[in-house]
């Protein structure tokens, strides 16, 4: 009878990780909580708005999700919006002049309204009026028509809420970084 208990003894032990590795599966289910997504057309904005953005979201305490500060070499990018836009509180998409050329951008907007969150848009050196949906093609990739709908009620919807406008030729940067992060930490307030 001694040796059924050895047996199951010796089972789990096989079973078990290794300490370096215990965590590492619940890591990767539970997402990292974040305050902020911030959704922005990389070569337009990661280097001025988007950056200087996340850094002041920072220095206030809050937890911004921005794709090259918050991501590492290997993650998949749609995989990683999809399980951090649920988890956040409020939405910042900064519309510049090529961000609807972006797949990964409409993607983010049209899961930010789908998933009903607080968002705040931000007009960087663009006009609502001049935000449009492309064609069927982007970057030789076509497009769903089914895609482009969800995209383009998305784009329609945002552009109907209230948002901050900035002309980085006439606006001054710390006068708009300090009414954006108001913004922002008024809405997640309400959020909670």
């Amino acid at each position: 009878m001694e040796a059924m208990p050895r047996l199951l003894h010796a089972l789990a032990k096989s079973f078990a990780r290794p300490a370096c590795c215990r965590n590492v599966h619940v890591q990767a289910i539970i997402p990292s909580p974040h305050d902020v997504f911030i959704s922005h057309r990389g070569p337009d904005t990661r280097r001025n708005i988007a950056g200087l953005l996340y850094d002041n979201l920072l220095r206030l305490g809050l937890r911004p999700f921005l794709d090259y500060r918050n991501m590492k070499v290997g993650d998949k990018l749609y995989e990683k919006i999809d399980t951090v836009i649920p988890y956040c509180k409020v939405g910042v998409v900064v519309f510049s002049p090529r961000y609807c050329e972006s797949l990964y951008c409409l993607h983010e907007l049209a899961l930010l309204m789908e998933c009903q969150k607080r968002v705040i848009p931000i007009f960087y050196n663009v006009e609502p009026s001049q935000l449009r949906v492309g064609i069927n093609k982007y970057n030789g990739t076509c497009v769903p028509a089914e895609k482009l709908e969800r995209f383009e009620r998305a784009l329609e919807e945002t552009k109907d809420i209230l948002g901050l406008r900035f002309d980085s030729s006439r606006g001054y940067w710390s006068e708009f970084l300090q009414n954006a992060c108001d913004a922002i930490t008024e809405q997640i307030a309400q959020s909670s």
